[in-house]
């Protein structure tokens, strides 16, 4: 059974919050993309490639709206979520660049800590998550005013109070345009609309990040459960979304 057969049960009110993102997505481009030249936005897409993202992706393309998106390659990526992004790459009418970590700190740091060194502590498996995820978000992010993330208020406890504008940072606002979405709503939007979504979903992937750091979860399990699944359920964030 495919994920869209197990998980596509839009919500009563589904076009209204279909409606609403639309609508935050095109006074995001009208407050950072003004020029209407992707290349220029002050505005960017964060895109782990994963479900929510595909459906914003799909959305901005649709929309067609100036906002150019990138996504976090860190060289521990599952065959899947590369193949996804070359697919992506040739399709999206909007570009997508892909950040790679500083080849020099990834060798270092496997050299020193080992291979192994994320499960042998929090602080080394953050260590990691800096190296491959947040420098390379940093120059990502580098000149914009804002971004555009796929969380959602559903997916964990830390991300419940998730609002759909988010102005805690004052380097620059986060959208987070499906904030009300629903697991179903994800899925129905991505069946309705036959996009292109990553294989890993179908095997009980409903979070995918670096490979030797996700694995598929059981029916009944925390939606990211498969995330750093060695470590407490506090800790399962790698700083990405971290609020000041």
């Amino acid at each position: 059974m495919s994920a869209i057969e197990r998980n596509a049960k839009a919500t009563s009110d589904f076009d209204a919050r279909l409606a609403q993102t639309c609508d935050l997505l095109r006074q995001a481009a009208d407050c950072y993309a003004a020029s209407g030249r992707a290349d220029e936005a002050a505005i960017t897409q964060a895109s782990s490639l994963g479900a929510e993202d595909v459906v914003i992706s799909h959305l901005i393309n649709t929309l067609e709206l100036p906002i150019p998106i990138f996504v976090l390659e860190t060289g521990a990526l599952h065959a899947q979520t590369l193949q996804l992004l070359a697919t992506t790459q040739r399709d999206s009418r909007s570009p997508v660049q892909a950040f790679y970590p500083r080849a020099e700190a990834v060798l270092e740091f496997v050299e020193r800590e080992g291979r192994d060194a994320i499960f042998q502590s929090i602080a080394l498996r953050k260590a990691c998550c800096q190296i491959r995820k947040m420098e390379p978000l940093a120059r990502a992010l580098a000149g914009k005013a804002a971004w555009i993330t796929g969380l959602r208020r559903e997916q964990s406890g830390a991300r419940a109070e998730v609002p759909l504008i988010d102005t805690s940072d004052s380097a620059r606002v986060k959208y987070n345009p499906l904030a009300h979405w629903t697991w179903g709503d994800v899925w129905h939007f991505i069946a309705i609309n036959n996009v292109p979504y990553n294989p890993l979903h179908d095997q009980f992937y409903p979070s995918i990040g670096c490979q030797p750091c996700t694995r598929a979860i059981s029916q009944g399990e925390d939606f990211r459960a498969g995330r750093w699944w060695w470590e407490e359920e506090t800790a399962k964030e790698c700083g990405l979304h971290a609020r000041p």
